[in-house]
């Protein structure tokens, strides 16, 4: 067993308090995994994890070794990627979770080349429309939407992107179009449920930002779904501007009170705080921001 990569192992399992999670994370079987610790205890003559059927904790000692192994590891981490960038070559996995509509249509095409100019980088996409752990899931980084929450993590903003009314125009011959956003309380909306204010949408008029009280049978933790069910007709949707982008391309949505728009939603690239960022995290970064 190489001494990194059993250390590697040891801290993904701890991570995950699961030797079936943390093999998956670094990509080895759980029997390897459940081997690789094995041996790191013969070579350290300690036990670190308590193992039942239920449940794998750290012990008083396996604690302290975590705690001291983190460090090392982004150390060498970086110290690969040192040596890499003398190279002009980049190599090794980054693991990128990201909203599923955004990471599924837009991130994968951004990414694209990114991996052709960089072969032995592999990109592992976790695609999620809830807020995962980075850390404890042993992500590299997050492309997500929205102000930051986590005050213990690092955002860099990639871009701004419209929050958009839009009705398929059999919506809108069928029930009216409604002139301004007041007339919304008479028509029926599909709400987001991830939205901080789910049934309030905001509007910019002449002086302020103002809500408007909106309702409707449908509602999704998704605004794909939101946009595919406003496209086919149910109803009016507020949704991020690419999840529209491709239904009013194609004529099934049309946007609404365009010159009331008030909120964008910023787009940022999230990522743990460390010195030690390796520098095939901190390329990728950066060709996200210079894709905007």
């Amino acid at each position: 067993m190489d001494t990194i990569a059993g250390m590697k192992t040891f801290a993904a399992v701890a991570a995950h308090a699961s030797f079936t999670e943390g093999a998956r994370q670094v990509g080895i079987s759980t029997k390897l995994a459940s081997k690789y610790i094995g041996q790191l205890e013969e070579r350290l003559n300690a036990q670190l994890f308590n193992r039942t059927t239920r449940s794998v904790t750290l012990t008083d000692t396996g604690r302290s070794y975590y705690d001291r192994c983190l460090p090392l590891l982004e150390q060498f981490d970086e110290l690969e990627g040192l040596v890499q960038q003398r190279q002009s070559e980049l190599a090794g996995r980054i693991r990128i979770t990201a909203p599923t509509g955004y990471g599924s249509s837009q991130l994968v095409h951004l990414l694209k080349p990114f991996q052709t100019a960089n072969p032995k980088v592999s990109i592992e996409l976790h695609l999620s429309d809830a807020h995962v752990s980075l850390i404890e899931e042993g992500h590299d980084l997050a492309v997500r939407f929205g102000a930051l929450k986590d005050s213990s993590l690092v955002a860099r903003k990639l871009m701004d992107m419209r929050i958009v009314c839009c009705a398929a125009p059999e919506y809108l011959e069928t029930h009216g179009h409604p002139n301004e956003p007041a007339a919304l309380t008479t028509h029926n909306c599909l709400l987001q449920t991830t939205s901080s204010h789910i049934d309030q949408w905001e509007f910019q008029g002449p002086q302020k930002i103002y809500n408007v009280a909106v309702s409707g049978n449908f509602r999704a933790n998704s605004p794909r779904a939101v946009a595919n069910m406003a496209a086919d007709g149910l109803g009016i949707g507020r949704v991020p501007l690419y999840t529209a982008q491709p239904f009013l391309d194609a004529g099934r949505l049309q946007l609404l009170f365009e010159a009331e728009e008030a909120k964008v939603l910023g787009l940022y690239a999230v990522y743990p705080p460390s010195r030690h960022l390796t520098a095939r995290i901190r390329a990728v970064i950066d060709h996200l921001a210079a894709q905007f």
